[in-house]
């Protein structure tokens, strides 16, 4: 069994580099090593009302948090280098990608793996599916799902 992240953003706008929460799942030879969730303050801490009704956090939730830039030595570890897995990952990559760049911060070279186009549905459906245990749009219960899914693919 590979080791691996799973990865997973949620965003205060529809602009990727407002990141307001960042879950992450580490796996090790198939067994999950480290599990790590982070309010972040997106830039100007405004979210818009589509989004907040998605995951449920507002501003009041990130006000005190510290921004992307300040967590990313915390998570770089996780991606640089590494297998990354998202569920989407044309959209979780780009959320980092954005935000990187929105920092000036260098993108690190990383593997993808995309557990969407692997399983071809909708995260809550795949956890449906194989009685995966979520809490959808929470940035760490989206990352575990993930993680649990990316190893039924492996598994076969």
């Amino acid at each position: 069994m590979p080791t691996f992240t799973a990865i997973d953003f949620e965003t205060a706008q529809p602009k990727r580099w407002s990141i307001c929460q960042v879950g992450l799942v580490r796996v090790e030879a198939g067994v999950v090593t480290q599990e790590l969730s982070l309010l972040v303050r997106p830039p100007e801490d405004v979210y818009s009302g589509f989004n907040t009704a998605v995951h449920g956090l507002t501003a009041r939730d990130t006000m005190a948090a510290p921004g992307f830039d300040a967590i990313w030595p915390q998570i770089a570890n996780f991606i640089e280098g590494q297998t990354v897995v998202a569920h989407n990952m044309a959209f979780d990559g780009s959320c980092l990608k954005q935000a990187l760049e929105f920092y000036g911060l260098s993108l690190p070279l990383f593997e993808k793996q995309c557990t969407y186009k692997l399983f071809k549905k909708k995260l809550n459906y795949c956890c449906e599916e194989f009685d995966i245990p979520l809490n959808h749009h929470d940035a760490l219960s989206d990352a575990r799902a993930c993680a649990a899914l990316y190893l039924r693919s492996l598994r076969g």
